[in-house]
């Protein structure tokens, strides 16, 4: 059971909120996707949420090479790949291992070395996105020149057990870090986890503090409701699909127009009832990577997402890693805004 110690929204806000139905949303006439190679740069994290598949042990998380990072985003090139997806734990460098590697190639921590990997990226042609959890205002800024967009789920607001201990994982130091974003001025996704421990009031709460955010910065692109998972750590049951639904409706409802609702297309059984309830978004679907994040679920294919589009009512499009407003009105680099130039001309 989830201890809140703080509020984050309105409770009177909170309440209406929690009276959204799926019933009450309608599929979007547009489901979206974006086409991506996943670069898991480095496997080590500060945090070991046991819920979590992506990081490795000390003694045993690793780093890609720069010539596994080039090779990655060439193929993702050839495949047509619009964005390159680059994740990793928060303060990777603190593995002594990845520190050794770091200063063997002249970088003074991970997100020294990213930088230079999202050049490689752009030079391909491939848009970064860059997952590299808890940061501050400096480096999101810094990291914004070479990102089309960035992000780092909330998970929840309240204080829950799967959190102990972690500092980075307190509800005020993620939504601290999703302001700055937008204080940076970087196009932003970021989203929530159901089903570690905290309840429905919770979520709605939730929700409702990335909506306040957006609102005061104008930076949120999409919001994923995404349900935990059962993988090799995990003790966690996966939620049923009536309360992911759930969750999505009250999400859309929410949410401003501007902000989509994403789900990840490989973490349920039924995607066609969560496009339903009003998730417009598919997220980043990869034809060449894994899902590094949850390694034992396959992305489904285009066909796949085409069908579930059919069967929603909705047409399926495909979208680049940064939504076409936040383009419009200039959020990006010049160098970052000339890929993304050429890539919509290619589409």
């Amino acid at each position: 059971m989830a201890e809140r110690r703080a509020e984050y929204a309105d409770p009177d806000e909170v309440d209406a909120i929690l009276s959204v139905t799926p019933d009450e949303t309608r599929a979007p006439d547009e489901v979206t996707f974006a086409r991506n190679v996943f670069l898991p740069l480095s496997t080590a994290c500060v945090n070991s949420c046991d819920y979590c598949a992506f990081y490795d042990e000390r003694g045993e998380a690793s780093l890609m090479t720069p010539d596994e990072v080039r090779e990655t985003v060439e193929r993702g090139a050839r495949a047509g790949c619009t964005e390159a997806l680059f994740s990793f734990g928060t303060r990777a460098e603190t593995y002594p291992a990845v520190r050794d590697e770091l200063d063997s190639m002249g970088y003074d921590d991970a997100l020294d070395y990213l930088y230079d990997c999202c050049l490689e990226a752009l030079d391909h042609g491939l848009l970064p996105h860059t997952n590299a959890g808890v940061m501050t205002r400096d480096e999101l800024g810094r990291l914004g020149d070479v990102n089309a967009s960035m992000g780092l789920m909330l998970e929840t607001t309240a204080e829950v057990k799967a959190h102990e201990g972690y500092a980075t994982k307190k509800p005020e130091r993620r939504l601290r870090a999703i302001a700055d974003a937008g204080r940076e001025g970087v196009p932003y996704t970021t989203g929530i986890l159901v089903g570690i421990g905290e309840t429905r009031r919770d979520r709605a709460e939730s929700l409702l503090a990335i909506r306040e955010l957006h609102r005061e910065y104008g930076h949120v692109q999409e919001v994923i409701v995404q349900n935990v998972v059962p993988n090799e750590r995990s003790g966690f049951a996966r939620p049923s699909t009536g309360t992911v639904r759930e969750t999505v409706a009250m999400a859309r409802s929410a949410l401003p127009d501007d902000v989509e609702v994403q789900v990840p297309p490989n973490l349920t059984d039924d995607l066609p009832s969560l496009v339903r309830a009003g998730a417009g978004d598919l997220g980043g679907v990869s034809p060449l990577t894994d899902d590094h994040i949850n390694p034992d679920y396959d992305w489904p294919a285009v066909e796949r997402l085409r069908a579930v589009a059919d069967e929603a009512g909705s047409e399926l499009e495909e979208r680049l890693p940064v939504y076409p407003h936040h383009v419009n009105d200039g959020w990006l680099s010049t160098r970052v805004e000339e890929v993304v130039d050429k890539a919509r001309k290619e589409f």
